[in-house]
């Protein structure tokens, strides 16, 4: 009796889940962002809530991707996709609360039209990726954090608020992955708002992300000398930011002869 030849059986099987992952498309997420994001990073969430099928649309396909096909793709590929779904479901959140309601004593501690207005926004409010309910911040800490070592990742999130990275008007790939996180680190550091030197002062201005996430450069980025007597997530950070600067403002925060201070994070929303 003849038996099937393994090697033979495995081709279609690889063909199959080759199928799969160009079957997923980004073209939804890409005719979303670019009609309500524009160049700045700023949303048009009303145009969004009036316009919502694009988005809804990547949604479903977010929540319907076979977990298989996702298991065959490489790890930019996934970093990609869950970045660009965590943007999705951000700016979903907001436009079901939109134009966001805030209560009394919330509207004291945080401005009245911050996504810190809607109740469990983060750790409550479930979307469907894969076929399984996640939330915001299953995606971020459970996910992206815990299963890949990118730092990165935090110039890319982007929580709906003026303190995070500018939002791009176009989704992550895994092709291009590499230069738009890049892109994003260059963008968010050139801002005075999320970074500044004030080598007269002896200060060293950083963004509350990167007091929050310190850790999450350590693996990569993390430095045994330079970067003076700082914390360790602390020398990590000012060494992955020295990457995206030029040779003088690199130098500087090597010689590590300042005080670092963060900058208070802006809560407002992201909206034209």
């Amino acid at each position: 009796m003849n038996r099937p030849n393994r090697f033979l059986l495995a081709i279609p099987l690889a063909l199959l889940l080759a199928a799969q992952a160009r079957a997923f498309s980004f073209d939804d997420c890409a005719d979303a962002l670019k009609t309500c994001v524009n160049d700045k990073g700023m949303v048009d969430y009303a145009q969004l809530k009036a316009h919502s099928a694009k988005l809804d649309a990547f949604l479903k396909s977010v929540a319907d991707l076979d977990r298989k096909s996702y298991d065959s793709w490489n790890e930019a590929a996934k970093i990609a996709f869950w970045l660009d779904a965590y943007n999705a479901c951000t700016l979903k959140a907001i436009i079901g609360h939109y134009p966001i309601q805030s209560s009394f004593f919330g509207g004291l501690r945080y401005p009245r039209n911050s996504i810190r207005q809607i109740g469990g926004v983060w750790d409550k409010l479930e979307f469907t990726v894969m076929g399984k309910g996640m939330t915001l911040d299953g995606i971020e800490h459970s996910v992206l954090r815990k299963e890949f070592s990118e730092p990165r990742i935090h110039m890319a999130l982007v929580c709906a608020a003026m303190g995070c990275p500018p939002l791009r008007n176009e989704p992550y790939t895994g092709e291009r992955l590499d230069e738009q996180l890049n892109d994003q680190a260059r963008r968010f550091l050139a801002n005075s708002a999320k970074f500044r030197i004030d080598e007269a002062a002896g200060k060293v201005y950083l963004s509350s992300i990167f007091k929050w996430f310190g850790e999450d450069f350590v693996k990569k980025c993390g430095v045994e000398q330079g970067y003076g007597d700082h914390s360790r997530s602390e020398r990590a950070a000012l060494h992955f930011i020295a990457g995206f600067l030029d040779k003088k403002e690199a130098e500087f925060l090597a010689r590590g002869d300042f005080k670092v201070e963060y900058l208070d994070y802006d809560w407002s929303l992201n909206e034209q």
